[in-house]
Order: structure tokens, then C-alpha cells, then sequence
């Protein structure tokens, strides 16, 4: 399956939202995503593309050498295809040519395909935010790869 991967634009965003709606119990709004998208500085976006439809979306904030996953989903009838995969290495690229070392995300013990995903792209479980989920006050385990050129 071919994929590009390109800048979020505010064109993108109607997809992307229907995929966040999908995703997540406490979807980002509209108007949440064109602020990182538009004037955050330090936030950078980016979509994955089968032609011209939106199937995965990503984002990370860069400060100084770390970058943090803000947020990655892959739309429904997309999963297990290892588009999350080459999501997070574009992430991933993406952090190293703005000057980060290493990258930081939060993720819920009961995601288990993204942890999954995560270990095997080189992230460590390193410590747990006590109900962070305001949705459903689950904890969120705090991953680092602290070495974003090894590729392990």
C-alpha cells in the first residue's frame, strides 16, 4: 500500500477529526488542532496519505532536545497495516532534524497495540502519572527512547 506523508494542513483537519472521534474517548476539537497546526512553534504535524484520503495522523511539541508525542492515530479500517509504525519513524526523523535526542510520550496500560509498538520501536517504560485520563482517570505509563538515532 502506498503512503505519503506530508505537513497537516487545515485541510486535512476533517478527516483527522473523524479519525481522533474514532480514536480517542476525549477527542481534540477542531479548533485545538488548528492552533498547533497554525501557531505553535513548537508543534509539528504531519499526515499519512493513501492518495488523497487521511489514514493516520501524528503529532510531537519540540523543546530544546526532546520531543513529546502529542498525539498518533491510524483510522480503523487502517490498523495493523504498519502505518503506525512508519508514523512514529516519521515522527521520529522529524525530532532528530529539529535537534532532539530523545522523545518522551504517555500512553494507557490498556493500549496494549501502542505499547506494543512503542517497546518495539526502542521505548522504555519509565514511570506512571497517577489518573491522568480525565476521561476514565486511568494512569498513563511514561515511555522515553532516550537515543532517537539508534534505531533499536
Amino acid at each position: 500500500m502506498e503512503i505519503k506523508f506530508k505537513d497537516m494542513q487545515p485541510e486535512h483537519l476533517v478527516e483527522v477529526l473523524q479519525i481522533e472521534k474514532e480514536s480517542f474517548p476525549t477527542p481534540w476539537s477542531y479548533q485545538a488542532f488548528v492552533y498547533e497546526i497554525m501557531h505553535n512553534d513548537f508543534g509539528h504535524y504531519i499526515v499519512a496519505l493513501k492518495g488523497d484520503r487521511v489514514v493516520g495522523y501524528g503529532g510531537i511539541w519540540v523543546v530544546l532536545d526532546e520531543a513529546h508525542i502529542t498525539n498518533i492515530a491510524v483510522h480503523p479500517d487502517y490498523r495493523h497495516q504498519k502505518i503506525g509504525r512508519r508514523l512514529m519513524r516519521q515522527l521520529m526523523n522529524k525530532a532528530l532534524e529539529l535537534g532532539a535526542d530523545k522523545m518522551t510520550l504517555e500512553v494507557r496500560p490498556s493500549n496494549i497495540y501502542a505499547r506494543r509498538l512503542y517497546t518495539r520501536l526502542g521505548f522504555k517504560e519509565q514511570g506512571l502519572r497517577k489518573n491522568y485520563y480525565s476521561d476514565t482517570n486511568e494512569d498513563a505509563i511514561i515511555m522515553w527512547k532516550n537515543d532517537l538515532k539508534n534505531e533499536d
